[in-house]
């Protein structure tokens, strides 16, 4: 193993948008485990919405205190080990952090666990990981999505918004996906056979839903928050479901994080707003693997992910999530 572990650590909360500042990257031991632990190497990391909140305040997670290793998910193999259930070979998954190497017992919320053989480290943390498995739960737990339902997904060329939408496909709906820009939209409609896409950055999203929908929407699954949740509020068919799965919109920008000036349509289209976090499902991740391991096997489900070089690259491949950078599943390979 090298004699260094690279390490990205927290340096400064953010003032507004995230900036070069708030990380540094700085090098320190390659640990060893005690008893019950096991060292990572680290292979590839993975950048999410919500560790922008874990920057910054306490979400159902503490913030991240300064001076320590930016939480987030990765996945790599164990080099070392005194751990009864993890040996050195083992692919695995879990919160490592951005960093070469961690040291675990495996526990926590964000936890360890061993991947199939043969599972690419990309696909774990993608189709397999928190991201399909929360496209997964908000689709078919939370908005109940049925044969026939009009659906609108929001951030739909992102990780968890692209594979949402194709779940809603799956289950025999009519799926209209928003996203920014014209190569997104086209993405949608071409690669991932949406009905209908929305380029929220050229048009207006609150007519093109109304001549799209003209019964309104049966399901919106939100990713983004703001100005389009509205949009979504002003165009609901009566009992509509909507899951609030982020508020992308507004994480880097607060300017962007006002609530909802329209909510009182739930109750003139009796229709219901739920927020979910993927954790209050992972007693069924199973369960979600096996369907959509099934659908990729069918040739259903396109599993997109933009994958950054080098771990040097770690705090720009994550602002590409706040700026429309990247294409599903933003993913760093360290090695």
């Amino acid at each position: 193993m090298p004699e260094n572990n690279r390490q990205w650590i927290l340096v400064k909360r953010p003032e507004g948008p995230l900036t070069d500042d708030c990380f540094e990257l700085r090098e320190s031991a390659v640990p060893s485990p005690r008893a019950g632990e096991f060292v990572v190497r680290n292979e590839v990391l993975s950048c999410d919405p919500t560790q922008r909140a874990w920057i910054e305040i306490d979400t159902y997670l503490p913030k991240i205190p300064l001076g320590d290793v930016v939480r987030g998910a990765a996945a790599g193999k164990v080099v070392a080990s005194q751990h009864p259930d993890f040996a050195v070979g083992d692919a695995v998954q879990g919160g490592f952090g951005w960093q070469d190497y961690c040291v675990t017992d495996g526990k926590g919320p964000l936890g360890a666990l061993k991947l199939p053989p043969g599972v690419p480290f990309e696909t774990a943390l993608s189709l397999f990981g928190i991201t399909g498995l929360t496209a997964y739960f908000g689709m078919v737990d939370v908005a109940g999505v049925k044969a026939g339902d009009t659906v609108v997904v929001s951030g739909a060329a992102g990780s968890t918004g692209s594979l949402a939408s194709q779940i809603a496909k799956n289950l025999g709906a009519k799926v209209i996906g928003i996203a920014g820009g014209a190569k997104k939209k086209a993405w949608l409609t071409s690669d991932l056979k949406l009905d209908a896409a929305i380029d929220y950055k050229s048009e207006d999203v609150a007519a093109r839903l109304k001549a799209l929908a003209p019964k309104g929407l049966s399901v919106y699954f939100d990713n983004v928050g703001g100005t389009i949740l509205e949009a979504a509020l002003d165009n609901l068919a009566i009992g509509a479901r909507i899951a609030l799965c982020g508020a992308i919109a507004g994480y880097d920008d607060h300017s962007k994080a006002h609530g909802p000036a329209n909510y009182t349509n739930l109750i003139i289209y009796r229709a219901t707003m739920r927020g979910f976090l993927v954790l209050d499902f992972l007693d069924r991740a199973m369960e979600a693997v096996g369907r959509l391991m099934q659908w990729s096997g069918e040739g259903k489900l396109v599993n997109a992910v933009d994958v950054a070089q080098g771990l040097e690259q770690t705090p720009k491949a994550f602002r590409n999530l706040f700026t429309g950078g990247n294409l599903g599943k933003q993913l760093v390979r360290i090695a």
